[in-house]
């Protein structure tokens, strides 16, 4: 099964969407099932993993019906607010719902990424970990330091790093991303998605050797049964079409990775990391 891990729906009179604006018109407008299933079916990709894009429960519960009703979502990635103390109703909810797969903590919406480390947060999040829940990250490079020290705190996290954690390609940025990388990868339950890397770089100057350091380094790190594929669809238009994603990672693979590696990236490390 071949799976694009990392993908957002949305439609824009529902108002969630706080940051998609008309200063951003290829995204200013809504994106369904119907629009992506091109290239599904151009890259052979079997299904999806649906991710939020807002910071309500609202969405998630928007998001959650179109799972409903589409074959190609196969997990969905809600939202959560673990600084809320009615959290856990919602997850308890969600979890009903047979294609809720987890939920996002978005630390890069956050001011100050310490507040992660507050008690109350970690442990909120030391119970979903000691359930096994997955929970996505959403985190800047600048803000590694923080989930660093969250995760020695809460080392049993099943978590996916979304993005690489965007580290500034744009500035050809390696440290101090690849040192707080290395750390992260020593977690055996942490993933980390090859993701949202084009919208990083130089939006209409990048190359595709632009990103082949970033993601060598990624594979170096956290091996081939750790890593997955994720088109961060429809955002990535802001910098590149879908299909020049899929080729950006693919000419940064080595050359001696197989069918086996390769099977893992594009969809069986998703179903793993998500229990789909």
């Amino acid at each position: 099964m071949r799976i694009d891990a990392h993908q957002h729906y949305w439609k824009i009179e529902r108002g969630d969407y706080g940051w998609i604006t008309p200063e951003y018109p290829v995204l200013y407008r809504d994106f369904l099932p119907a629009d992506l299933s091109p290239h599904l079916k151009a890259h052979q990709l079997d299904g999806t993993i649906l991710v939020q894009a807002a910071p309500t429960i609202e969405e998630t519960e928007f998001i959650l019906s179109l799972a409903d009703a589409d074959d190609t979502i196969l997990g969905v990635v809600g939202w959560l607010d673990l600084f809320d103390p009615t959290h856990r109703g919602h997850y308890e909810r969600f979890r009903r719902h047979p294609k809720f797969v987890g939920f996002r903590i978005m630390i890069q919406d956050m001011p100050d990424a310490s507040r992660i480390l507050e008690p109350a947060f970690v442990e909120a999040l030391r119970g979903y970990a000691d359930e096994g829940t997955t929970v996505d990250l959403l985190v800047k490079s600048s803000q590694l330091e923080p989930l660093v020290k969250l995760l020695e705190q809460v080392p049993h996290l099943r978590g996916v790093i979304d993005h690489i954690a965007k580290p500034r390609i744009r500035d050809r940025e390696i440290e101090p991303w690849l040192t707080h990388m290395r750390v992260l990868a020593g977690y055996p339950n942490l993933y980390c998605k090859l993701s949202g890397m084009v919208t990083e770089a130089d939006h209409r100057n990048w190359k595709p050797e632009d990103f082949k350091v970033y993601v060598r380094r990624v594979l170096d790190l956290f091996g081939p049964d750790r890593v997955l594929f994720g088109s961060d669809w429809p955002v990535c238009l802001l910098a590149a079409e879908y299909d020049q994603v899929m080729d950006v990672l693919l000419q940064a693979l080595p050359d001696n990775w197989g069918e086996r590696e390769r099977a893992a990236l594009f969809g069986l490390n998703a179903r793993n990391v998500y229990r789909i």
